[in-house]
């Protein structure tokens, strides 16, 4: 029991210290708000395409690519967002609330937690895994959540194209299509112009994390106590009890198990914060969403690396 204390231990100190650090920043006004927007920007349009971009183009698609991985996880995605439509429908009313809650509870923080938790677990050169996971998961996510979100907004507009068009757009999409591309074509990068995507693909997750906690907003979280409850219990107890329980029954193992952790187990994303401010959401409701399944999941992803270690998962 001790060694699997001790692996969990090593697997998910290391992410809530770097958020810790990015709360001292915070705390201490290293950065202002307008700072910390441009920050997150080239985070997410410079960091994460030349991490996207990087670990699809040394990767090997025979091994990191697992269509069984990939089916159970959509469809386990699907589910879980029917069961969530029903549940926020029947016990809210209001729909900019709807689609906040909705939103919360079906994407992950999958992005920034997932690729560091299987390093920590399994070593760099098992992430290829989840960061194929990325390239398939994050067009849903974005899709999904656009769907609803406008849905939900009242007078609000879905429109498949534009929606798709957006996702195409996305810096992650772009380099792992870019990445895949040369990768396959056995285009080479010359080490010149590959050592510094390599030198920013690796200190992304950090940099990240740290950005992540210096961007949370600790504002009034009592207007909202119902709904923030549903939030973080359906996002950190009963969506990770029902589909990983389903993934041990059905026999997945080692990475593809930590990786369905890594979707079903972590916290709200943080981009759902920004994205229901600009599609006229809840937006104070999926901030605290965010903030609140951040805290919690320190506790409950803790719990659930112990159950699976003891249980012989990975």
């Amino acid at each position: 029991m001790e060694q699997h204390l001790i692996i969990a231990v090593k697997a998910i100190i290391p992410l809530f210290l770097l958020i810790g650090v990015g709360i001292c920043v915070r705390w201490q006004k290293m950065l202002t708000d307008t700072e910390l927007k441009h920050v997150n920007a080239m985070i997410f349009k410079v960091f994460f395409f030349c991490m996207m971009f990087y670990n699809m183009y040394t990767t090997t698609i025979a091994t990191a690519l697992r269509p069984r991985l990939l089916s159970f996880t959509i469809a386990s995605l699907f589910i879980v967002l029917l069961i969530s439509a029903v549940v926020v429908c029947t016990v809210e009313n209001d729909n900019r609330s709807r689609g906040a809650m909705l939103q919360a509870l079906f994407r992950s923080n999958y992005v920034l937690l997932g690729i560091p938790l299987v390093e920590n677990i399994f070593g760099a050169e098992a992430v290829a895994v989840p960061t194929m996971m990325i390239a398939f998961i994050s067009p849903i996510y974005n899709t999904v959540s656009i769907f609803f979100l406008e849905s939900f907004r009242g007078g609000g507009r879905f429109s498949l194209g534009e929606t798709l068009v957006t996702v195409l757009k996305n810096p992650m999409i772009v380099g792992a299509i870019l990445g895949a591309a040369c990768m396959l074509l056995g285009i080479a990068i010359p080490e010149p112009v590959l050592k510094p995507i390599r030198q920013i693909s690796f200190c992304t997750s950090p940099v990240a994390l740290i950005i992540l906690g210096a961007s949370f907003q600790f504002g009034e979280l009592s207007k909202e106590k119902r709904n923030l409850a549903i939030v973080v219990l359906g996002r950190l107890v009963v969506i990770p009890a029902l589909v990983l329980g389903a993934a041990y029954f059905m026999g997945f193992r080692g990475v593809d198990f930590v990786t369905l952790i890594c979707i079903f187990a972590t916290p709200c994303a943080v981009a759902s914060f920004a994205m229901a401010q600009q599609l006229g959401s809840n937006a104070e409701l999926a901030g605290s969403s965010v903030v609140l399944t951040s805290a919690f999941s320190s506790i409950t992803l803790f719990c659930w690396v112990v159950l699976f270690q003891v249980l012989g998962v990975f």
